[in-house]
């Protein structure tokens, strides 16, 4: 478990814990493996008391006036077990995707239906959809019927959705985004 040239290795990670020599405080509370509180050492005694153990000093934490906070861990298995967490996390995560619909001014009602129902499935599946309708040549003089053509889109999924941003123009493009209703 503890090798001789330990306190010469670097941290793995720069966002890891320091561990052993690498602890920067002089002084160290230290709490054991078991859980129970062994005070404050200074830093030479408390990695004497780990590797003693055959075990690491691990800090955990620093308080205000500079003493660290430190545990005696078995550094593998710690770094396993934080792994095991991560993945744990990550597998439970919902990922929320963003899908994109477009229209344009003067689309047909068959088409609308049709672009409704794919929305719906996406809003079903729980991905946030954006809302394009494209303004064609002259078409940007009419901002009033993208509108109104973004509205009667809505009526169709409003069961489903709800609008997260309203209707925005960029450049050509009206943007409106919907994500699904909460039950």
């Amino acid at each position: 478990m503890m090798d001789q040239n330990r306190n010469s290795r670097q941290p793995a990670k720069k966002d890891q814990d320091p561990i052993n020599g690498f602890i920067k405080a002089k002084e160290i509370f230290v709490i054991d493996q078991n859980g129970d509180k062994r005070g404050i050492m200074s830093k030479r005694e408390a990695i004497e008391l780990a590797e003693s153990l055959q075990l690491d000093l691990l800090q955990v934490g620093l308080q205000p006036d500079g003493i660290a906070i430190a545990k005696i861990v078995n550094f593998g298995k710690y770094k396993y077990e934080q792994q095991k967490k991560a993945k744990e996390l990550k597998k439970n995560q919902s990922k929320v995707e963003n899908k994109e619909i477009r229209l344009t001014v003067n689309i047909g009602e068959h088409d609308l239906d049709t672009k409704a129902k794919k929305a719906r499935e996406f809003l079903l599946d729980g991905d946030r959809v954006k809302v394009s309708l494209k303004f064609k040549g002259r078409e940007i003089a009419y901002q009033d019927l993208g509108l109104a053509t973004l509205d009667k889109f809505f009526k169709k999924i409003e069961d489903v959705a709800k609008i997260e941003k309203e209707a925005k123009l960029n450049t050509r493009f009206l943007d409106m985004y919907v994500v699904p209703k909460k039950n």
